[in-house]
């Protein structure tokens, strides 16, 4: 499936890294429908649901328990349009599950996207968010001015 969708980004006229590793999202399982939640799940999209009191946390942590190699793909902004003040569970899944952070990127200016490098979390979630919010800030998203600073 990597290949697939390496293949459509390339006819949109994108160039991805091709070291990018293959990762998991969780998704809402509201979104798990044929045909759309076939793709998904071959995309790596897990299913979550909700409207239940999950502790996403724990469900992200037992999935690096349950995996000799996992990435999980998280936007820390949590909505699809601006939002200055990051979530913070990607991080506090990081240091629960003892794993890095690894930052990804998306350039829609130069459309190329990648893996930028491993961010080891130190504890300190604001000051770390910022460290990467300057990392990031040199790529530019499908609205810049919406930009993280």
């Amino acid at each position: 499936m990597k290949g697939f969708l390496f293949w459509i980004l390339k006819v949109a006229g994108w160039k991805i890294d091709d070291h990018v590793p293959t990762a998991k999202f969780l998704i809402k399982k509201d979104l798990f429908f044929p045909p759309l939640g076939w793709i998904l799940k071959a995309m790596g999209g897990l299913p979550v649901d909700r409207k239940q009191k999950n502790n996403i946390t724990e469900l992200a942590v037992k999935l690096f328990d349950e995996h000799e190699k996992l990435y999980l793909v998280f936007t820390p902004e949590g909505t699809r349009s601006y939002n200055p003040k990051w979530k913070k569970g990607f991080y506090y899944i990081a240091i629960k599950a003892q794993v890095p952070i690894y930052i990804a990127y998306m350039d829609y200016s130069k459309k190329i996207g990648g893996f930028e490098r491993i961010f080891e979390p130190t504890g300190d979630a604001d000051k770390d968010i910022e460290a990467i919010k300057v990392i990031l800030s040199k790529y530019k998203g499908k609205f810049p001015e919406n930009g993280i600073y």
